[in-house]
Formats: C-alpha cells, structure tokens, sequence
C-alpha cells in the first residue's frame, strides 16, 4: 500500500496558513481544465457549485478520458475504462446540479499529455478566448499530466483572464513546508454544507477509481487519499502573468474609453486620491516625479504642491488628456527606464506597481533610491486586489518596497481596498 502525507497533518498545518478568501464572485464567464475526469470534482467542486449558482457561464475541458488509469490494463480494458469514466463525470456534476454543463473532451492520451503540449495549448486557446476565469490543475502538482494541463492553459489564457490554479497530488506527497508550494499566492474557498454535500456525491460517482483495478491494483482513491478532499475549505493558487503587462493592453483600454479606470468620477479613485494627498507630509516639495499618470487627474492636484513636476505614461492617449502648465512636465514613458537619475525630492507610485515583473520591478526599486536625494519621500497607493494583467498584487509590491534597508516608513495606511505607504530615503 502506497504512503501518503495523512490528513492530519494538512488540517492543522493550513489553519496556520490563515489563507486569505479567494474572489469567487463576479466572473461572467470560467473555462475549466481537467487533465482527467474527476480532477475538476476533487479540487475544485465547491467553488465550481459556487460559480454556477452566480450564473457564471462554465466550460469545462477534460485532455484526456482517464482511460491509463491502470497502467497494466489492456487496450480494450483502456477503451472500456475511457468510456465508463465519461459516463461518470456526467453522473459526477448531475449530483452538483451541474448537469448542463457538457464537458469538451479532448481525447488526448492519459499519462501523455506533455508529449501533446502544442495540440492542448492550441485547443485551450480558442475555448479561452474572452473568458474571464481560466482554472486548472496547479502546473507545480507532482503528476505530469497535471503539469502539462496547467501550463498549457496558462499558455492559452488570454492577458485578460484571471488565472487560477488548483493542487490535486500536492495533498499526498508534499508536506506544508515544501519550498515548491507558493504559499503566497494561495487562496481559500470555503464550502457550505450544501456544496459540501454536492462534492462528496460527485466524488462517489467516480466508482471507478473507489476501488481495485482489474487486476486486484489499489484504488487510485484510495480513504486516506479522499480524506484530503472531504474537507470544509478547497484551496487554489493564483497563477499570474510572469512579464509585465504590455503597454498594448493599456493603450487597448484607452481606446475603449477615454477614462477606462474612471479615475476621475469613481468614489474609489476619489477617496483614495484624497487619502494619498493627505498622508504626504509635507505641504511643499521641490521635484515631483509621477510615473504612469494616466489622463493626470492626480498630476494636477501634485501640481499645487510642488515647483517642478515631472509625470509620464506609455500610453500617447492618456498623456494627450494630461493638463500641462508651466511647472508640469507630461510626456510619453515608461517605467523603470523614463526615472530621472536623481534629484527627486517626492516619487509617486499610484496604481502601477504591480503591473511589473520581478526583473522590472527590482530595476525601478533601485533606480527609484538613486533617483531620490537624501530625505526624499516615495509615495506608494495600490489596490489590495488582483489586477487580471498583474503580475503581483498591491501587497507584494509594498511588501518588495520595504524590505529596503534605504527606506524608513513615515506613514502606512491599510484600507479595505487598498494600501498606503510613504516611505524617507536615508
């Protein structure tokens, strides 16, 4: 008998982790990756009963029918399993209530899929074109199929699309200590008594893989293994973009709309916009410098407190709506490359952090202490949640500015929806 990492020792260990929720609300439309059938039901059938409840459109791609589940069976024994397996994934989401939902599948050999990586990225691309939550196996889960699913669908997920990821194998052969989990980008869901319900019936429907093989072989589920999934909470990874976001999606949302961020009306952008003014301390700088202005709604309000303002942006559109005067200077740029060398008395980073990969966002951190003299502040605003686009959230971001021996913090402000600090150069 094969042994695994016991429950036990994941209920105390993810009650420590204190996971922040994950945001299951909001999403219109969700493609959902399997490599196997039951895969989707083991990691994910809580919130999948979650999404479908709020009306979120769901598809659902199966790469492979599961038919290798057995390694010595024969090809007709292969055939017969792939076809009992399809059959029980319908019977598994009829018991969510998920019974409209008609799974995709792509037929792809089980135990092969990384041999097939271009044929899956290909077919995922186009079902996740326009879709808003793309959600499949953790492509760190020691299994390689799951593996190559997760990479494809993050592969095909389009810029736009919140990409989350779901372990599966990690629960039985990682413990909580493993460098590879990225503890820092998980999430919890946790399910009601009603979802619960519905998981632990879509799980049984899976019969197949609840007992021996055809040859007396263990259960692929076997209890200790489905005491891993009987749990109150499911917990995922958000997998987000490794570069920076491209200056074309920007430019593509201000074409859409003149103020696509609507920084100038909406009561967020306002309240926040007045609490970053009000925590800077002082009433007067010298030389301001703010990347990514926008249309310059914050510009003209740092414009009243300073001689000489700098601001920038890598959008033409944006920079065009920036009101000028004689002591602002507006032009077209692009962190970390457009900071000025040095001389900065005030730097201000609002909303465009997170936007950075780690290589971009280190450069601007260092380009950012040479830039300010001595005494000179750096303003830093960021929402707390997380931009489809980003790289990060607003937490790692503050959380890569202070670790910064160059910098004290003069004020630091957690709201609700976002984070504030000001920091002093030494």
């Amino acid at each position: 008998m094969t042994e695994y990492i016991p429950e036990s020792h994941w209920r105390p260990a993810l009650a420590a982790r204190e996971l922040r929720p994950f945001p299951a609300s909001g999403f219109t439309s969700a493609l959902v990756v399997a490599a196997h059938p039951d895969d989707e039901t083991l990691g994910a059938a809580g919130l999948l009963q979650r999404l479908h409840a709020e009306g979120t459109e769901i598809t659902l791609v199966i790469a492979t029918d599961g038919e290798a589940a057995f390694p010595e069976s024969t090809s007709d024994e292969r055939r017969e399993l792939g076809r009992l397996r399809r059959t029980e994934l319908a019977d598994s989401l009829t018991a969510q209530g998920l019974h409209e939902v008609e799974p995709v599948w792509l037929g792809l050999p089980d135990s092969g899929l990384s041999a097939h990586a271009g044929e899956l990225t290909a077919a995922l691309a186009e079902l996740a074109t326009g879709r808003e939550l793309c959600l499949a196996p953790w492509p760190g889960d020691p299994h390689p199929d799951h593996q190559a699913a997760g990479l494809a669908t993050l592969r095909a997920a389009p810029v736009t699309s919140h990409c989350w990821s779901y372990p599966i194998w990690l629960w039985h052969w990682l413990a909580d200590d493993d460098p590879a989990i990225p503890w820092s980008r998980a999430f919890a869901y946790p399910l009601d008594q009603h979802e619960q319900a519905g998981k632990a019936a879509a799980v049984a429907a899976f019969a197949s893989q609840l007992k021996p093989g055809p040859r007396g072989e263990d259960p692929i589920l076997p209890p200790e293994v489905l005491a891993h999934f009987a749990r109150d909470t499911e917990v995922f990874f958000r997998e987000p973009p490794t570069k920076s976001a491209p200056h074309s999606r920007f430019a593509e949302l201000y074409g859409g709309a003149p103020d696509p961020w609507q920084v100038s009306t909406r009561w967020y952008e306002r309240r926040k916009r007045a609490v970053a003014l009000a925590a800077l301390p002082d009433q007067h700088y010298g030389f301001v410098v703010e990347p990514a202005c926008g249309t310059g709604v914050l510009t003209r309000e740092l414009a009243a407190r300073c001689d000489r303002l700098l601001a920038f942006d890598p959008v033409p559109a944006a920079v065009a709506q920036a009101t000028t005067s004689s002591t602002v200077d507006v032009r077209v740029g692009a962190l970390p490359s457009d900071l000025p060398p040095s001389g900065v008395d005030l730097l201000v980073y609002s909303e465009i952090l997170y936007y950075l990969d780690d290589a971009e966002l280190t450069e601007t951190i260092e380009r950012s202490v040479a830039a300010l003299r001595p005494g000179g502040q750096l303003l830093a605003v960021h929402w707390l949640h997380w931009a489809a686009e980003a790289p990060r959230d607003g937490r790692d971001a503050h959380r890569r500015l202070l670790e910064r021996p160059e910098f004290d913090v003069l004020v630091e402000h957690t709201d609700e929806q976002f984070l504030l600090h000001v920091l002093r150069r030494r």
